[in-house]
C-alpha cells in the first residue's frame, strides 16, 4: 500500500515525546507526498504540526487498531515496532494486570512488586500438559513447554532468566524450579524436589543482598541443572554460579546492605548456641555498617536465619557443620573492624596486641593470633636468590585485609556450593536435564566498573546465542511451511565480543597488565586506546584519559578504569593463605586445600575430593585472574546452552520506586533494548511476522467473499482467490502449507477492509430500520389524532347537556329557596308569640308554688323542735339507771373474785381441768375413730359397688353380643347402659358427700385442736402465775418442811401436765397424718377411675404407725418390679402401685422419727446440764439419761413392730382375697407369689426387730434393776462417799454404747434404703405416667361413646373389642414366633452337634482303617427338611476357593455376565458365604470375604478401564447391601419378604467386614472417579469453549508466534478437537455403563456430580487463564453448551443429583460475558448476579474480555474498580481458580434387593460346576 493511503484523515500515529517515550496522535488531513508537514491532533485535542523529511525525520510509525491492543503475544500485532510494543505491555499491566506478555519465543515478566495469586497448586495443575499458545502468558508455560519439549524430542533444555536488578529474575526461576518440582515429582522417598527447592533460601541468604534497586538482588549469577531419568522424574540437580560480587564483603554503597547471611547472624547473637560468636549488633561491624542502613522494611532476619537453618538441616548438613560456617562468616565480621594503625614514618604499619577482634577472628578460625597479625602488616617479597619481607602501609594493609575478607567468603561460598551439589547429587543414571540459568542482565550506572564490565560481556554472549536461535526458528518455520526463503538481515554483535575476549582485545591486554609488577589501569588505559580506537565498537571519552567506552547492543557503556587491575588480580598473599591452611579446624583448612587446577564451578559434575598437602597448585590459582576464570566459565555455559533447546525469559523493572503496578516508560523502554525483545520484534518483522491458518482465516474475512465463492469446498483456494483480489502486492503475503504469511501491516489492512465492511451493512440496516420506524411512528401520530378528535367532540358535546342540566336546576333551585325563605319567617314569628305565653304563665304558677313551699318548711321545724325535747328527757333517766346497775354489779365482782382466788390456790382445780380435757380429747378421738371407720366400710361399699357393675357391664356386654348375633335388636342394652350410666352417677355423688363429710370432719378437728392449744396456753399461763405465789409464800411462810412438800406436788402436776400435753401433741400429729393418708387415697381414686379396690389396698391405708422399719427386701428390687409390670400387664400391675408408695413413705417417716429422736436425746443432754449444779454425781445422770433413751426407745419399737405386724397380716390377706376373686390365671399366680414372696421377707425383718427389740429390753431391764439397788444403798448408807462408783458402771457404759452404734447401723440402713426407695419411686412415677395416659385415653374413648348416638355405641364397643382382640392376637403371634426361633436355635445347635458327633466318628473310623481319604461334602443326616427346594445357598470344597475366586473374580469380564442378573458374582459370593455361616464355619467364612476383597484390589490395580472399575463397584456394593440385608438387624429388615428374611445370617456378624467393604467401595469408587476425570478431562476444553456448537457464532482473532507448529506437537496433525456432542456422548456411554451394571441411582448420581464438578472446575480454571476464550461469542456459546448439560441430566433423570448446581459458576460465568459493562448499575447487576463466583474470578474475567469487533468496547478501568469496590465486603477464598482435586463426600446408602435368592441362575459359562446348590 501507498503512503497516501496509509496516512489519511483519522489515521493514529505514534510521534517521539521527551518524556513518555511515544505519544499517541490522530491525523487530520490527509497526508501527500512530498509535504513537510503532518497535520495532527493529539489526544487532549491540541493541534500539532510534525515535520516530515525523507532522512531526518521519517514518517511516524502507524498504531495498531484497537482490536489488537492488549494481545498476549507482542507478535500477534500488525504493525510491529517498540511504540507498539511499548503501549500494548503497558495496557496489560496497569488496566488488566498481566504481568506476563510472549514475545515470539521470549516471555515477558514485569515486576508488579506485589503477591499475586497466581503461582497456587491449582494453577500449576491448570498448566501442566497444555500447549504454549492455548493458555495465558506466564512462567510456567514456559516451564511446561521445556518439560513437554524435553520429555517429546528427548534434548536437554535450558530456561535463561534474565533482568536487572529487580526485574524479578530470582523469584522468576524459583517458580520455574518449583513447577518443575511440582510437576516431575521424584518417583522414590528422597524428595529430591523438596532439597532442590530448599536450596534457594540458602543461596539467597549467601549470595543475595540489598542495593538502591532491589531489596533481595542477587549478587551472583547461577546455572541449575534438574535432572531427570527416562520417566521424566526429578532424580538430582547441579548448581553453577559466576561472577559472585566479592567487593560487596569488604563495600557497600549508601543506602545498600552486605550479604544478607551476616545481618542474620546479627539478628540471632543472642542465641545460646552463638554466643561464642561475640556478635554485637550489624551497627557495630564496619562490613555491614557502610551502607548505613542495616534494615529492610517488612524482613526480619532472625526469622530467615530460621529458614535458613532449616534449609541447611533439610540438605543434609549437619550442626556441627552449620556452626563452623557461621564460625567462619562471623569472623570475616571480626576481621573488618581489626584496627591497622600506621607508623610515623608512614610505610609501614602495626597492629595492637589488645585488639579483641583480632583475637576472635584468630579463635574462630583456629589460627595463631601473632603469625596473622604479623603478616597483617608484612609481606614476602621471593627474588631469584633469596626472599625479603616488606613491611606495608596502613593502606596496603587495608587492601590485604580486604582481600582476605573476600577471598575467605569467596571460599566459603563454594565450599556450600559444592556440598549442596553432593546432596543433589543424582543417585542414578541421569537422562535428561533442564537447565535455569539466573544470570544478571545488561547493567549501566553512573560509574561503571569492572563488575558491570563482566556482567555486559556475558550479556553480549547470550544476546548472539539468543538471535542465532531467534534466527534458526524462523529459518525453521519458513522451511517448513516451504515458502520462499529470503535471508533477514539481523544484528551480529560478535565484533563487539571479539573487541572483548578475542586476541589482544581488552581481557588479554587486562591480563597482560596485570602480569607487569609496576602494572596501573592508567597504562592499561592507554594500551587500549592504542589497540582498539579504530574499531567501531570502543570509543575514547573527550574528557577523560582513564575510562573507555564499549558500544553493546544494548547501549553505549563508560567503563572506569580505576579499580580494574586489582579486581582483576583478586590479590591474596601467600602467607596469610598459609596461615589458614595450618588452621585448627578442618573445614578452615580444606576451604584452601580442596581446590586442585580448575575450579569445580566449570565443571556440570560436583567432584568432592581431598585436601591436598602441596602448596603449588593454590599459588598457580592465585596468580589465574579474575577474567580469565569468568571468560572460560562463560564459554563453558555457552556451550551448555548451545547444547539445549533454551527458554527466554525477560524480567522487566516497571519503575525505580519499587511501586505495585506503575510503569515508567522510559524505564521500560531502556531495558526491552537492552534485552533483546524490540530484536526479536525487529527479525519478525523484517519477514512475515503475521500467521493465519486457512481456516481461521476464512472464518474471519468470509464476510469479505462474494456467495459464490462461500460455496467453494476447497477453503484455500477460497482464501487465494480472495486475498489476490484483496492486496495487489504478492509480496505482502505468501502461502504456506498450512498457513498464511503476511507483511507487516497486511493484517491491519484487512481488518480495516472488514470494518468498512461491516460498517456499509451497519449503515443500511440503519437505513432500512430508520424508515421502519418512521413509517410506524407515523401511523401512530395518525391514530392518536383520529383518536383525539372523536374524544374532542364527544368532550363537547357532553359539556352542552350538562350547560342545560345545570340552568335547569337553577330555576328548581330558586323556587325551593323562595318557598323555604318565606316559610322560615312565619315560623320565626309564631315561635316568639309561643313563647311570651310560656313565660307569663310559667311566672303565674311560680308565685303560687312559693306561698305553698314556706307553709311546709314551717310545719317541719315545729316537728322536729317537739322530737328533740322528747329525747333529752329520755336520755337523762337512761343514764341514771345504768349508773345504779354498775355499782351493784361491782359489789358483787369483787366477792366472786375473792372466792375465785381462794380456789385457785387449791390443786383440785386444776385436776378438774385436766380431767375435763382427757375426756374431751378420748371423745375426740374416738369419733375420729368411728368416723374413719365409717368412711372406710362407705369406701368398701364403693369399691364392692364398682366391682359389682364392672362385673355387671362384662355381662352386659355378653349379653349385648349373645343378642346381636342372634336376633339384632339393641334396645334393652341402651336401657341397661343408662341404667349403669345412672348408677355410676350416683356412685360417683356418693363419693363427693364422702369427701365433703370428710373435709367438714377435718376441718371441725382442726378447730377443735386448735382450742385445746388455746386451752393449753392458759393453762400454762395459770401454772407460771402459780409457781410465782407459791415461790412468794415459800418466803413468806415459816415452816419450811410444808413449803417443800407442797412443792413437790405442784412439780409432780407440772410433770403430768407436761406428759399429757405431749401426749396430746402426739395425737395431733398422728391425726394429721392419718388426714394425708386419707389425701392420698382419695387422690388414688380420682386418678384411677376405672381401679378395682380390694382389700389389699384398704390394708395399706389402715396402718397408723408413725415409726416404721422395712428393708429394701420388702420393696424389691427396681428392676424387678418393672419386669414384674411387663409380665403381669399394666392394669394389674397398677393395683399395687400404692403399696410401694406407701412403704416408701414409711421410709420417710422413718428418717423423720430418727431426726425426733436425735432432737429428744439433745433435750435430754441439756436437761442433764440444767441439773448440773444440783448435787448429784456425774453416774447417776448418765444412767438417768439411759434409762430415760431406753425406754423411750423400748415402747416406740414395741409400738412399730405391733402395727407393722398388724399391716402384714392385712396386706397378707388382701392379697389372698383378690387372688381368690380374680380368675386363676398364670400371671395372677405369679403375682401373687410375688407379693407372697415379698411378705416374707418383710416378716423376716419383723422378726429381726423383735430380736432387736428384746436385746434393748433385756439391756433396759438390767439398767433399770442396777439404777434401784444402787438407789436402795444410797437409803441404806446416806454417809457413803460421793466418789464411790456403781459396781455395774463399765455394764451401763457398755450396753450405752451398744445401743449408740445399734442407733448409727440403724441410721445407716435407714439412708441406704431410702435411696433404694428412692430410685424405686422414680421409676413407679413413671409407671404411674403410663397408667396415667391410659386412663386419660380411656376416659376420651367413653366421653367418646357417651356423644355417640345407640347404634353407632354399640359398632363403637364392637370395634374396641375386635382391635383388642387383634391385639391380643398379635401378642401371642410374637409369643410363637419367639418360641419358633428358640426352637429352630435349638434344632440348629442339635444339628451342630450332631454334625460333630458324626465327624469324630469318621475320625475315629478313618484312624482305625488307617487310610486317609479325602471326606465327600454330603448331605447333613440330621437335617429334616420338608421341603426339598433350593435354599438360596452355594456349597463349595475349601480346596476350590481358589478356583472360585479365579473364575468369579480374576478372570470376569463384564461382557461374560452382561445377559444375566446384574450383580451376579456378587449374589454368588455372598450365597457361599451364607453356606459358611449355615454349617457355622467360621475360618471359610473369614478366609472367602478375605480373599475375595483382595481379589477385587488386585484386578483394580492392574485395570484402569472404566467398564471394569464400574462393574467391580456395583458388584462391592451390591455385596454390601447383601449382608446388611441379611444380616439379621432389624433395622436392615423392614423391606424384606418373609422369605429373605429366613435366609439371614444365623450364625456369624460381619459388621466389621462390612465396614471393610464400604472402605473398599469408597476406594474404588474414587477410582473410577479418577478413571473418568482421565477420560473425559482432554475433551473438556475443546468441547465446551473452543467447539461452534453455534455456528457462525465466534469470532476469530489474530493469534502470535505461540500459534505457531513448533509450540504444538509435531508428532500428530494438531490435538484433537472434541465437540460438545462428544463430550455427552462419553457422559451417556458412562451412564449406560453404570446402569448395566446395575450401580446403584444414588451412587450414579454421586458420580455424574463428581463428573460435573470438574467440567466445570476445568472450563472455569481455561476460561480464567485465556484471554482469547474471554469474549461475548464464548459467552453465548457456554450458555448454550451448559443448557445442553441440563438437558442431558433432566433426559437420563439426574436433575436431582445436584449436578446442575456444581454448573453454577460457569454459567454466571458466560452471563457475566454476555452483559453489559458500563454503567453503575450495570456493575450492581453483575454483583447480585455472580453470586458462585468469588471476587477475584468476577475481576479476573473483566480483565480478560477481550471484544471481536471494532463495534464492540471494552471493560473501563473505572468499571473494573467499582466492581471491586462493590466486592470488597465479600469473604471470598484467596485463590483464583477451581481445585479440580475436590472430591465430594461419597455415600452408599442402602438398597436392598428384591431378588430371591433361591431362584437365582447361575450361567454355565462361568465354570462354576463346582458349586453345589443347597
Amino acid at each position: 500500500m501507498s503512503v497516501t493511503e496509509l496516512y489519511t484523515k483519522y489515521t493514529r500515529v505514534w510521534i517521539p515525546d521527551p518524556e513518555d517515550v511515544w505519544r499517541a496522535a490522530e491525523i487530520t488531513r490527509d497526508y501527500q507526498e512530498k509535504e513537510p508537514v503532518l497535520h495532527l491532533k493529539l489526544e487532549d485535542e491540541t493541534p500539532l504540526q510534525y515535520p516530515v523529511g525523507p532522512s531526518s525525520n521519517p514518517l511516524p510509525f502507524l498504531r495498531n487498531p484497537d482490536i489488537l491492543v492488549g494481545e498476549n503475544d507482542l507478535t500477534a500485532l500488525s504493525y510491529l515496532h517498540e511504540p507498539a510494543v511499548l503501549h500494548n505491555l503497558k495496557v496489560r499491566f496497569l488496566e488488566s494486570n498481566h504481568i506476563y506478555t510472549y514475545c515470539g519465543i521470549v516471555l515477558v515478566a514485569i515486576n508488579p512488586y506485589e503477591q499475586l495469586q497466581i503461582y497456587g497448586e491449582e494453577v500449576i495443575t491448570a498448566y501442566s500438559g497444555q500447549n504454549m499458545g492455548d493458555m495465558d502468558p506466564h512462567i510456567f508455560a514456559v516451564a511446561e513447554e521445556a518439560y513437554k519439549q524435553m520429555a517429546r524430542n528427548e534434548r536437554n533444555q535450558s530456561m535463561i532468566v534474565s533482568g536487572e536488578s529487580g526485574a524479578g529474575k530470582t523469584v522468576s526461576a524459583k517458580y520455574a524450579m518449583r513447577y518443575f518440582a511440582t510437576v516431575g515429582g521424584s518417583s522414590s522417598d528422597a524428595n529430591v524436589e523438596e532439597k532442590v527447592l530448599a536450596s534457594s533460601p540458602i543461596m539467597e541468604a549467601i549470595g543475595n543482598a540489598k542495593t538502591t534497586r532491589n531489596d533481595n538482588s542477587s549478587r551472583f549469577g547461577k546455572y541449575i541443572q534438574i535432572g531427570f531419568n527416562r520417566r521424566y522424574h526429578i532424580i538430582g540437580a547441579n548448581m553453577r554460579t559466576y561472577l559472585l560480587e566479592k567487593s560487596r564483603v569488604v563495600f557497600q554503597a549508601e543506602d545498600e546492605r552486605n550479604y544478607h547471611i551476616f545481618y542474620q547472624l546479627c539478628a540471632s547473637a543472642s542465641l545460646p548456641e552463638f554466643r561464642d560468636l561475640s556478635l554485637t549488633s550489624a551497627e557495630d561491624f564496619t562490613f555491614t555498617s557502610m551502607g548505613e542502613n542495616i534494615f529492610i522494611e517488612g524482613v526480619n532476619d532472625a526469622e530467615d536465619f530460621k529458614k535458613t537453618r532449616e534449609a541447611l538441616t533439610l540438605l543434609g548438613i549437619k550442626d556441627s557443620s552449620q556452626s563452623n560456617i557461621f564460625r567462619v562468616l562471623a569472623s570475616i565480621l571480626h576481621l573488618g573492624n581489626v584496627e591497622i594503625r600506621s607508623e610515623r614514618d608512614g610505610e609501614s604499619c602495626h597492629i595492637s596486641g589488645d585488639d579483641v577482634h583480632l583475637k576472635h577472628f584468630c579463635r574462630l578460625l583456629g589460627v595463631e593470633l601473632q603469625q596473622m597479625e604479623h603478616w597483617l602488616c608484612h609481606r614476602k617479597l621471593a627474588t631469584a636468590s633469596e626472599t625479603y619481607v616488606k613491611n606495608m602501609s596502613s593502606k596496603q594493609s587495608a587492601n590485604a585485609r580486604d582481600a582476605l575478607a573476600k577471598h575467605i567468603y569467596a571460599r566459603m561460598f563454594d565450599w556450600i556450593v559444592e556440598h549442596i551439589n553432593v546432596v543433589l547429587q543424582a543417585s542414578s543414571k541421569q537422562h535428561s536435564f533442564i537447565g535455569v540459568l539466573d544470570i544478571y542482565g545488561f547493567e549501566t550506572f553512573d560509574i561503571n566498573s569492572f563488575e558491570q564490565f563482566c556482567i555486559n560481556y556475558a550479556n553480549e554472549k547470550l544476546q548472539q546465542q539468543f538471535n542465532s536461535h531467534v534466527f534458526k526458528l524462523e529459518q525453521e518455520e519458513y522451511m517448513k511451511e516451504q515458502i520462499p526463503w529470503t535471508l533477514i538481515d539481523f544484528y551480529d554483535n560478535q565484533p563487539c565480543i571479539d573487541l572483548i575476549e578475542a586476541r589482544l582485545g581488552v581481557l588479554d591486554l587486562l591480563d597482560e597488565e596485570c602480569k607487569v609488577p609496576k602494572g596501573t589501569d592508567q597504562n592499561w588505559a592507554q594500551k587500549l586506546y592504542k589497540q582498539h580506537l579504530s574499531s567501531a565498537h570502543f570509543q575514547k571519552p573527550r574528557m577523560s584519559n582513564i575510562s573507555f567506552i564499549i558500544v553493546h547492543f544494548a547501549d553505549k557503556v563508560e567503563y572506569q578504569c580505576d579499580g580494574f587491575l586489582e579486581k582483576n588480580r583478586d590479590t591474596v598473599y601467600e602467607e596469610q593463605i598459609n596461615i589458614l591452611k595450618a588452621s585448627q579446624f578442618q573445614l578452615v583448612a580444606d576451604l584452601f586445600h580442596e581446590k586442585d587446577g580448575v575450579p569445580t564451578s566449570k565443571s556440570s559434575k560436583v567432584n568432592v575430593r581431598s585436601a591436598k598437602t602441596t602448596t603449588k597448585t593454590p599459588n598457580r590459582e592465585h596468580r589465574q585472574t579474575v577474567g580469565h576464570q569468568f571468560r572460560s566459565s562463560l564459554h563453558l555455559l555457552m556451550d551448555t546452552l548451545n547444547a539445549t533447546t533454551p527458554h527466554y525469559v525477560r524480567c522487566i523493572k516497571p519503575n525505580d520506586y519499587k511501586e505495585a503496578f506503575s510503569f515508567d516508560s522510559s524505564r521500560a523502554v531502556q531495558q526491552l533494548r537492552a534485552c533483546g525483545v524490540l530484536e526479536t520484534i525487529r527479525i519478525s518483522a523484517a519477514g512475515y511476522p503475521s500467521r493465519w491458518t486457512y481456516l481461521d482465516f476464512f472464518s474471519r474475512y468470509r464476510v469479505l467473499l462474494k456467495k459464490s465463492d462461500m460455496m467453494l469446498a476447497d477453503k484455500k483456494l477460497v482464501c487465494k482467490n480472495l486475498l489476490e483480489t484483496l492486496i495487489k502486492d504478492p509480496d505482502m503475503f505468501q502461502f504456506g502449507k498450512t498457513k498464511i504469511f503476511f507483511r507487516a501491516g497486511q493484517v491491519a489492512y484487512l481488518e480495516k477492509l472488514r470494518a468498512d465492511k461491516f460498517r456499509a451493512a451497519c449503515i443500511k440496516i440503519q437505513k432500512t430500520v430508520r424508515g421502519w420506524l418512521q413509517r410506524v411512528r407515523y401511523r401512530k401520530i395518525r391514530k392518536a389524532a383520529i383518536t383525539l378528535q372523536r374524544y374532542g367532540r364527544g368532550y363537547m358535546a357532553r359539556r352542552y347537556a350538562d350547560f342545560l342540566r345545570l340552568t335547569r336546576a337553577a330555576i328548581i333551585c330558586q323556587k325551593q329557596y323562595r318557598m323555604v325563605r318565606d316559610r322560615r319567617a312565619f315560623l320565626r314569628v309564631r315561635q316568639a308569640v309561643v313563647t311570651i305565653q310560656a313565660f307569663t304563665r310559667g311566672m303565674f304558677t311560680r308565685r303560687i308554688y312559693w306561698e305553698f313551699l314556706l307553709h311546709h318548711k314551717a310545719m317541719i321545724i315545729q316537728k322536729n323542735v317537739r322530737g328533740w325535747i322528747q329525747r333529752t328527757k329520755f336520755r337523762r333517766a337512761r343514764v341514771a339507771a345504768i349508773i345504779i346497775q354498775c355499782a351493784y354489779r361491782r359489789v358483787r365482782a369483787k366477792r366472786q373474785l375473792k372466792q375465785l382466788k381462794i380456789e385457785a390456790r387449791s390443786a383440785e382445780h386444776l385436776k378438774k381441768l385436766n380431767t375435763g380435757m382427757e375426756n374431751k380429747i378420748v371423745q375426740l378421738q374416738r369419733k375420729v375413730d368411728d368416723q374413719s371407720k365409717e368412711f372406710k366400710s362407705q369406701s368398701e361399699q364403693l369399691i364392692l359397688l364398682n366391682t359389682s357393675l364392672s362385673s355387671e357391664v362384662n355381662k352386659l356386654q355378653k349379653e349385648l353380643q349373645q343378642t346381636r348375633s342372634q336376633q339384632g335388636e339393641g334396645g334393652q342394652l341402651q336401657e341397661e347402659l343408662k341404667r349403669l350410666k345412672e348408677e355410676l352417677e350416683e356412685a360417683s355423688a356418693q363419693r363427693k358427700t364422702l369427701e365433703e363429710e370428710y373435709g367438714t370432719e377435718k376441718w371441725r378437728l382442726q378447730q377443735r385442736v386448735e382450742e385445746l392449744e388455746r386451752e393449753n396456753s392458759l393453762l400454762k399461763s395459770e401454772k407460771e402465775e402459780m409457781n410465782q405465789r407459791i415461790l412468794q409464800n415459800a418466803k413468806t411462810a415459816e415452816g419450811g418442811s410444808k413449803a417443800a412438800k407442797m412443792e413437790a406436788g405442784l412439780q409432780k402436776e407440772l410433770d403430768l401436765e407436761r406428759q399429757r400435753y405431749q401426749n396430746l401433741l402426739k395425737e395431733f400429729s398422728r391425726l394429721e397424718q392419718r388426714c394425708e393418708n386419707l389425701k392420698e387415697d382419695l387422690s388414688l381414686t380420682k386418678f384411677q377411675p376405672g381401679h378395682r379396690r380390694n382389700t389389699s389396698n384398704q390394708s395399706s391405708l389402715e396402718s397408723d404407725s408413725n415409726y416404721p422399719s422395712i428393708s429394701t427386701s420388702e420393696v424389691g428390687d427396681t428392676e424387678d418390679s418393672l419386669q414384674l409390670v411387663e409380665e403381669m400387664g399394666m392394669e394389674k400391675a397398677a393395683m399395687d402401685i400404692s403399696v410401694f408408695m406407701k412403704l416408701q413413705k414409711r421410709v420417710r417417716e422413718l428418717e423423720q422419727e430418727r431426726k425426733r429422736l436425735q432432737a429428744n436425746v439433745d433435750k435430754m443432754e441439756e436437761l442433764s446440764k440444767r441439773k448440773g449444779p444440783e448435787p448429784r454425781s456425774p453416774a447417776s445422770e448418765e444412767e438417768t439419761a439411759d434409762l430415760a433413751y431406753n425406754n423411750l426407745k423400748r415402747q416406740e419399737l414395741e409400738t412399730e413392730n405391733k402395727k407393722l405386724k398388724n399391716d402384714l397380716n392385712e396386706l397378707r390377706k388382701a392379697i389372698a382375697e383378690r387372688a381368690s376373686q380374680n380368675s386363676p390365671s398364670n400371671e395372677m399366680q405369679d403375682s401373687y407369689h410375688v407379693l407372697l414372696s415379698q411378705l416374707k421377707a418383710a416378716n423376716e425383718e419383723l422378726d429381726a426387730r423383735k430380736e432387736e427389740v428384746l436385746i434393748l429390753k433385756t439391756q433396759i431391764v438390767s439398767t433399770a434393776q442396777v439404777l434401784e439397788n444402787s438407789d436402795q444403798d444410797d437409803h441404806n448408807v446416806p454417809e457413803m462417799d460421793n466418789r464411790k462408783e456403781p459396781l455395774d458402771k463399765d455394764k451401763a457404759l457398755s450396753s450405752y454404747h451398744g445401743l449408740s452404734e445399734s442407733k448409727k447401723l440403724l441410721e445407716a440402713q435407714l439412708q441406704s434404703q431410702a435411696r433404694q426407695h428412692r430410685d424405686e419411686l422414680e421409676a413407679l412415677h413413671t409407671q404411674i405416667e403410663l397408667l396415667r395416659n391410659d386412663i386419660e385415653k380411656k376416659q376420651d374413648i367413653l366421653n367418646y361413646m357417651s356423644s355417640l348416638s345407640p347404634d353407632a355405641k354399640v359398632e363403637y364397643s364392637v370395634q374396641q373389642e375386635i382391635t383388642r382382640l387383634t391385639n391380643d392376637n398379635l401378642d401371642l403371634k410374637e409369643l410363637v414366633e419367639k418360641l419358633e426361633k428358640n426352637e429352630k436355635k435349638l434344632k440348629k445347635q442339635l444339628r451342630i452337634y450332631m454334625k460333630k458327633v458324626q465327624e469324630l466318628e469318621a475320625c475315629q473310623a478313618a484312624m482305625d482303617q488307617g487310610g486317609r481319604i479325602k471326606p465327600e461334602l454330603t448331605r447333613q443326616v440330621t437335617v429334616q427338611r420338608k421341603e426339598k427346594d433350593f435354599e438360596g445357598m452355594l456349597e463349595y470344597n475349601k480346596e476350590d476357593e481358589s478356583l472360585l475366586l479365579k473364575n468369579l473374580i480374576t478372570d470376569m469380564r463384564p461382557n461374560m455376565v452382561s445377559a444375566t442378573v446384574p450383580c451376579l458374582p456378587a449374589y454368588i459370593l455372598f450365597m457361599c458365604i451364607r453356606h459358611a455361616d449355615y454349617i457355622n464355619d467360621d475360618q471359610k467364612v473369614e478366609s472367602l470375604l478375605t480373599s475375595t476383597i483382595n481379589a477385587i484390589k488386585k484386578v483394580l490395580k492392574k485395570s484402569d478401564d472404566f467398564e471394569m472399575t464400574s462393574f467391580w463397584l456395583a458388584n462391592t456394593s451390591r455385596l454390601l447391601h447383601c449382608l446388611k440385608q441379611y444380616s439379621g438387624d432389624e433395622a436392615f429388615m423392614t423391606q424384606n419378604t418373609s422369605k429373605q428374611n429366613e435366609h439371614c445370617l444365623k450364625n456369624f456378624d460381619l459388621a466389621e467386614y462390612r465396614q471393610v467393604l464400604s472402605d473398599l467401595s469408597i476406594q474404588i469408587y474414587q477410582q473410577l472417579i479418577k478413571v473418568a476425570e482421565g477420560i473425559i478431562q482432554p475433551m473438556i476444553v475443546s468441547a465446551m469453549l473452543e467447539s461452534e456448537s453455534i455456528p457462525s457464532l465466534a469470532g476469530v482473532k489474530p493469534m502470535g508466534y505461540r500459534n505457531r507448529s513448533s509450540s504444538m506437537d509435531t508428532d500428530a496433525d494438531g490435538h484433537t478437537s472434541y465437540t460438545l456432542e462428544a463430550l455427552i456422548r462419553q457422559l451417556g456411554q458412562f451412564h449406560s455403563i453404570m446402569s448395566e451394571h446395575g450401580l446403584d441411582p444414588e451412587i450414579m448420581g454421586q458420580v455424574v456430580r463428581q463428573l460435573f464438578h470438574c467440567i466445570n472446575a476445568v472450563t472455569l480454571n481455561n476460561l480464567l487463564l485465556r484471554k482469547d476464550v474471554c469474549s461475548w461469542s464464548t459467552g453465548m456459546q457456554l450458555r448454550y453448551n451448559t443448557s445442553q448439560m441440563e438437558e442431558w441430566l433432566r433426559a437420563n433423570n439426574l436433575y436431582q443429583s445436584k449436578a446442575a448446581a456444581t454448573l453454577e459458576p460457569i454459567i454466571q460465568a458466560a452471563q457475566l460475558l454476555q452483559v453489559k459493562k458500563k454503567t453503575s448499575q450495570d456493575g450492581e447487576a453483575i454483583c447480585s448476579l455472580c453470586s458462585s463466583l468469588t471476587s477475584q474470578q468476577i475481576v479476573k474475567i473483566l480483565n480478560l474480555y477481550t471484544p471481536l469487533n471494532e463495534f464492540e468496547e471494552r471493560v473501563t478501568v473505572a468499571f473494573i474498580r467499582n466492581i471491586q469496590s462493590r466486592l470488597k465486603d465479600r469473604n471470598d477464598p484467596p485463590q483464583l481458580l477451581v481445585d479440580t482435586k475436590q472430591m465430594f463426600p461419597v455415600l452408599f446408602p442402602y438398597t436392598p434387593s428384591a431378588l430371591s435368592l433361591e431362584t437365582l441362575h447361575i450361567p454355565a459359562s462361568l465354570g462354576l460346576n463346582f458349586l453345589v446348590r443347597v
